[in-house]
């Protein structure tokens, strides 16, 4: 017996990626069914279904009988404003048994992770029971043969691409460094090359920018698959947003949760990484693993640790995976923020000058070992070769092109607020807190306001006088800008000094 259907409405409240749905706690259905607040709910309309999060309201906003979605649900419910909807107590999933399995000593197969993933890609599972999963697989929750198989699980349950050239190449960082937009660089120079280079990205969650977020103030980046395919075969390689697809699906909803229960997983990163490359058609990876004291890993030992998972899982998915161990103790380039990052790439790629040259230099390394990955220079040589494509405009020439086939090149926006923070004292600069310039460069606004953030204007090393420029926050309000600027004076200072005695 169907349910009393509801009238449905637009609620205008952004839960980001979690589905939210509001009604009365009088309403007769939530009576009928004993829908409490926080109980997960499936809402039906016309054949189309999702699962969300409800919350009781208890104020005039809303009529008692009827109900208001969140901005996810409605997108992904694709309602129309007065659909009368259904809502009922979602079917029991089968696959949150293997949780309790897995609590119990036995390992997760492939099987068990299959149909989690499955129910996980569709919104079928609740937080609580992913935060459930992201714990069990915490530490060393994870051996190799389950990294494998949720590797596996992660990809079979979304999309998959092909493509007819070979090698198709790619590379990734694990983040956590500021600025450090090398992915920008990189598949321009490759794909001048005639490499073949699919690059999906994500959006910053913790950072103050993503490699998506820093291209989208330069081009689209909402690609569905059809058209990231035919800005591939034309120009070789694309810089594109992996959430507008169906390429391991799971994982952004897995990063969700993970993120505020920061647990460390190997195994998690590992399958996460590795699944969106293989479901994108990649077949040799590069992967840079930025070490320091306040990045995602502290140390050489957790580096090799984590770079000998991802080579040997990726050879049990059929992936060549190689890593390089960067410099994590310094941002990378000056600006921290979308616009800011990408005002720094392209001044790379148009040879400016004052281009910053740790950025460009960083570039040329990752840039030339993935060229002797695809074979197009011997070893030794790639970095060469990529420097010479660089430096004769074809980058450049590349990158717009990529840019026109995503959709239209664009110039980043500019902040109508800004402050100039001045040192109070001299010396040498002795380190920058990566964290806390990332950390006021998102109070400030980023990467929400594209254009807000920060500029650097010294670098470990430099020589610096009372009163000089150290950095220089962009915002679009007076409100973020002065937020920032409080979060700085009660921290422990962004730039350390060696004082001049």
């Amino acid at each position: 017996m169907s349910l009393p259907a509801l009238p449905v409405r637009r609620a205008g409240i952004d839960t980001y990626q979690q589905p939210v749905v509001y009604m009365r706690s009088d309403c007769h259905v939530c009576r009928a069914e004993g829908f409490e607040a926080q109980a997960q709910v499936e809402v039906i309309d016309n054949g189309r279904h999702l699962l969300a999060i409800l919350h009781h309201v208890s104020g005039d906003w809303l009529a008692r009988d009827e109900i208001a979605l969140s901005d996810v649900a409605w997108s992904t419910l694709g309602a129309v404003e007065g659909d009368l909807v259904e809502v009922r107590h979602p079917p029991v999933l089968e696959s949150v048994a293997h949780l309790r399995g897995k609590v119990h000593g036995q390992p997760f197969t492939y099987e068990a992770l299959r149909a989690l993933m499955d129910d996980v890609s569709h919104g079928r599972v609740a937080d609580i029971h992913l935060a459930s999963l992201i714990t069990l697989c915490a530490g060393d929750g994870l051996d190799f043969d389950e990294m494998v198989a949720l590797t596996r699980a992660m990809v079979d349950v979304g999309e998959r691409v092909a493509w007819d050239d070979t090698p198709v190449m790619d590379k990734h960082c694990i983040g956590g460094l500021p600025g450090n937009r090398t992915s920008l660089l990189v598949v321009p120079i490759v794909a001048a090359c005639g490499v073949t280079m699919p690059k999906t990205s994500s959006r910053a969650i913790t950072s103050a920018a993503g490699t998506a977020d820093t291209m989208e103030v330069l081009a689209p980046v909402d690609l569905d698959l059809p058209t990231m395919r035919r800005v591939v075969e034309r120009e070789h390689g694309c810089i594109v947003w992996g959430g507008n697809t169906r390429i391991s699906p799971a994982d952004d909803i897995l990063i969700r949760v993970e993120r505020p229960l920061s647990l460390d997983s190997h195994g998690l990163l590992i399958a996460s990484i590795l699944s969106k490359k293989a479901a994108v058609g990649s077949q040799r990876v590069l992967i840079d693993l930025p070490v320091g004291s306040l990045t995602k890993v502290r140390s050489v030992a957790a580096a090799e640790a984590l770079s000998k998972g991802l080579v040997a899982v990726g050879a049990a998915l059929g992936l060549q995976v190689r890593t390089i161990l960067t410099d994590g103790t310094r941002p990378v380039g000056r600006g921290i923020g979308p616009a800011l990052e990408a005002i720094d790439v392209m001044a790379v790629l148009e040879r400016a000058p004052d281009a910053p040259q740790d950025l460009r230099e960083r570039a040329l390394v990752l840039a030339g070992l993935v060229l002797e990955m695809a074979g197009k220079s011997s070893d030794g040589t790639g970095q060469a070769l990529a420097r010479q494509v660089l430096d004769d405009g074809r980058a450049l020439a590349k990158f717009i092109a990529i840019c026109e086939a995503q959709g239209g090149s664009r110039v980043p926006p500019s902040a109508t607020h800004t402050h100039v923070v001045v040192a109070h004292t001299s010396g040498a600069v002795a380190a920058i807190d990566t964290r806390l310039l990332a950390r006021a460069a998102k109070l400030a606004g980023a990467p929400r306001d594209p254009s807000a953030g920060a500029v650097l204007h010294v670098q470990v090393g430099d020589h610096v006088e009372v009163a000089q420029p150290l950095l220089t926050l962009h915002a679009q309000s007076q409100g973020a800008l002065q937020y920032a600027l409080n979060f700085m004076r009660t921290q422990m200072p962004v730039v350390h000094f060696d004082t001049c005695t």
